[in-house]
């Protein structure tokens, strides 16, 4: 499904001032203030710095946007700043967990990278949040790798420590391009945190590099991410399903989850967040899909630009 972004209403609203209303209302639909090098980041287009500085100026004095600190939001909505500041702080917290987790789990078969995803990718966690992992296997092993990564989490239930590893979305070396390409799966990738698998995250940001479309002012995060090592558990099963059996194996685990999730989402079952539980499937990928989560949440984006779009060219109307 194809969406555009950033309409142009007319040329009374300039193009850098619309740009940096779409990059607030992009972060304002998750209650989630910016910093100005945060809006700069995440700009549609790449612009000299004083004449964004003055743009922003321009905004904060006409009321069109608010600045509370270091912070600039939409809504002149002082908790914002409150919660943003509570959140980062979490979000330190689980940082460090999430660092000890990669360790462990890149031990694990056929593992070639991990990163940190989701809302704690961006800096921000409150009491409910998990660590999203992205995982990256290695070709034609993702079915096995996920396999065996998910007994492991089985366990973890045992000690209630299950939110630390929520490995949502895996894809392998044989497919690193992200096939959706908008500003929400530009912003998902750019705003990895790779733990584990320095070269493997170097190739997968080159097969992505079309993210730089929608955020060309941001630059990838290759230096947190560790040298992928070794474990004697990892080289034994790769050294048994290096060879036609794995491949069968493989295929079997990949039709086996994909039916099992069938089912879930058929039955109508929830996560742990009350959300309807879906997944999609394909020999080189596994990534979640809760009840057409990214269509919505664009389709939302847009019409939250074009509003504010339409409300500003209002004001100057008047």
């Amino acid at each position: 499904m194809q969406h555009k972004i950033y309409p142009l209403i007319n040329n009374s609203l300039s193009e850098i001032k619309e740009n940096i209303l779409a990059a607030l209302a992009y972060f304002d639909m998750f209650n989630y203030p910016l910093t100005r090098a945060e809006i700069y980041l995440f700009l549609k287009k790449k612009y000299n710095y004083a004449f964004f500085d003055d743009a922003l100026k321009c905004m904060l004095n006409s009321g069109i946007i608010y600045q509370f600190a270091q912070f600039y939001t939409l809504k002149n909505d002082h908790y914002l700043v409150v919660r943003r500041n509570e959140g980062n702080k979490k979000a330190a917290e689980l940082i460090k967990i999430a660092g000890v987790v990669g360790d462990l789990l890149i031990k694990f078969p056929y593992v070639r990278g991990i990163a940190i995803s989701g809302s704690l990718s961006k800096n921000f966690a409150d009491e409910y949040s998990d660590i999203d992992l992205f995982i990256i296997t290695e070709k034609n092993r993702l079915w096995i790798a996920r396999t065996i990564l998910h007994c492991f989490k089985k366990l973890t239930f045992l000690v209630k420590k299950e939110q630390l590893f929520c490995m949502n979305y895996f894809i392998d070396l044989e497919q690193l391009e992200i096939i959706e390409k908008n500003i929400y799966t530009a912003i998902e990738v750019g705003t990895l945190i790779p733990l584990q698998g320095d070269i493997v995250f170097q190739k997968f940001y080159a097969a992505n590099s079309w993210i730089s479309e929608f955020t060309p002012n941001k630059n990838m995060r290759i230096a947190t991410a560790k040298p992928v090592k070794s474990s004697f558990f990892k080289i034994f099963v790769e050294y048994l399903l290096n060879r036609s059996s794995g491949n069968f194996i493989d295929n079997i685990l990949l039709k086996i989850t994909a039916s099992r999730w069938r089912k879930k989402t058929i039955h109508k079952k929830l996560n742990s967040h009350g959300i309807l539980l879906g997944m999609q499937t394909d020999k080189h990928f596994a990534k979640p899909d809760p009840v057409n989560f990214q269509n919505k949440l664009l389709a939302k984006y847009e019409k939250k630009v074009s509003l504010l779009l339409r409300e500003y060219e209002n004001s100057l109307a008047q």
